[in-house]
């Protein structure tokens, strides 16, 4: 079962990064000369796969979960063929969008089949392995990217077609059947409230520098999504059955892991888009060249994060994320004072991917666990989306500042400077998660369990679905 749920979430995590060593290709093929306009490739899917992540695992806990798992890895991968065929920018982003919509299905899916079918004794580690190979997933995009993309960028998103038929397949014959629970419809509004507000924040951050910053239009499309983000805050604090559970944020330990995590993912989001572009666009590396030069980071992840499950014992949570804040803030430094136009790969790029991936490693599934580990049976799929959906809104908010940031360089000088800068940037976001792991993240309190908001959600009789 760990297997099959991780080969959906690899699907997921994969394809959050696996486009961004593409992105010089589909934007030549497509005849896309904005950089702005082309992060919507990444932007879109992010968005909406945050947005969508915590209405269907409140879904989920409604229906059996081995089934809204197939349907969610049925969706990524008709999508992900479509994406494959798209002919323009606008076609492919919108199926991305409806790619996301099959990754937010599967993954709280995922880790619900997860949390229902582990005893609780071995409930940590088996979601410490569960968000190390999503984390992997995630960081190997690029890499895996870089050798699709020397046949043909199409391969990014076809790829998918094969290994999401096998986890059908298999998944079919082999997942347990794990009941529902009573829970209420989620709430709608509060998805699409969300959804918008992300999103316009997004669009106003990449735009701007096109736009100017004090442009009406860039003024009004912010203005618009602080109004839809507070009227989200509002709505979910007085509804009666908000998109996110209000009960969940009684829990210090899961609301301490959500909000650094939301502030790491933004500094993991921005990194990788900055070293996937400096080598390419600065470097003139090929896609290959640069996916292969990222690669030791990545390999890293899986080896520090099975250490991490030993050290947590030893130092607690809050400050095993903190040291991996400081190694991934470490790294992006390193990027910072080590940065020249002429290609120097040991002096520049590794040593800085080094740290990034060890941090990773230590910070994101240490994460994971800790959040997750506090949840009650009834919001197992739940709690482990709104976790998830800060993570994306947190990758996509990084994005779209390191966009802001770097501008458009001319020159190579200016490239340095730029990319120096965004560094830093990086650096101080990862470090500002290390300093709230200390201040929010404490070791889970037996008895911690949250009165939900909905009497409705007490009930733990299975659905008939």
């Amino acid at each position: 079962m760990l297997l099959i749920v991780c080969t959906g979430v690899i699907l997921a995590s994969l394809d959050l990064f696996i486009v961004n060593v593409a992105l010089p290709d589909v934007a030549a093929d497509l005849d896309v000369h904005s950089l702005a306009d082309l992060s919507w490739v990444l932007n879109a899917y992010a968005v909406v796969y945050a947005a969508f992540l915590v209405l269907f695992g409140r879904l989920a806990d409604r229906f059996r979960r081995e089934q809204g798992f197939l349907l969610g890895v049925a969706i990524f991968v008709l999508a992900s063929a479509a994406c494959g065929m798209a002919t323009s920018l606008v076609m492919l982003v919108a199926f991305r969008v409806v790619q996301a919509a099959g990754a937010a299905l599967l993954t709280p899916t995922s880790l619900g089949l997860l949390l229902a079918s582990t005893p609780p004794e071995r409930r940590h580690a088996a979601v410490r392995t569960w968000a190390a190979v999503g984390g992997l997933g995630a960081a190997l995009g690029p890499v895996v990217g870089g050798l699709l993309v020397a046949a043909d960028w199409r391969w990014v998103f076809l790829v998918n077609v094969p290994i999401g038929v096998v986890a059908l397949i298999v998944g079919w014959r082999r997942l347990p059947h794990v009941p529902g629970h009573r829970v209420p419809v989620p709430d709608l509004l509060g998805a699409l409230l969300i959804t918008g507000g992300v999103g316009l924040l997004a669009l106003g951050l990449v735009k701007a520098t096109d736009w100017g910053w004090g442009n009406r239009t860039t003024l009004a499309v912010l203005s618009a999504a602080a109004v839809s983000v507070t009227l989200f805050v509002t709505h979910t604090a007085h509804h009666r059955n908000p998109l996110i559970d209000r009960s969940l944020f009684a829990l210090r330990t899961f609301t301490g892991a959500s909000a650094v995590a939301f502030v790491f993912s933004a500094a993991f989001g921005a990194m990788l888009l900055s070293r996937v572009l400096w080598a390419q666009d600065v470097w003139g590396w090929s896609p290959l060249q640069t996916g292969l030069a990222i690669a030791p980071g990545p390999l890293l992840v899986p080896i520090f994060a099975t250490l991490s499950g030993r050290l947590v014992l030893r130092f607690g949570p809050g400050p095993l994320i903190a040291a991996g804040c400081m190694f991934f803030s470490i790294g992006a430094a390193w990027w910072a004072f080590a940065a020249t136009a002429q290609p120097d790969y040991v002096g520049e790029m590794l040593g800085g991917m080094l740290l990034t991936g060890v941090g990773t490693g230590l910070a994101l599934p240490t994460l994971m666990a800790t959040g997750a580990a506090s949840l009650p049976a009834h919001s197992f799929a739940t709690g482990s989306a709104v976790v998830n959906m800060l993570r994306q809104i947190g990758m996509a908010i990084g994005v779209a500042v390191f966009i802001a940031v770097l501008g458009t360089p001319r020159g190579p000088s200016d490239a340095v400077h730029a990319y120096a800068v965004t560094s830093i940037l990086v650096a101080a976001i990862a470090l500002a998660a290390g300093v709230l792991a200390l201040i929010l993240v404490r070791p889970h309190a037996s008895g911690e369990v949250p009165t939900p908001t909905s009497v409705s959600l007490t009930a733990e009789a299975p659905t008939a679905g």
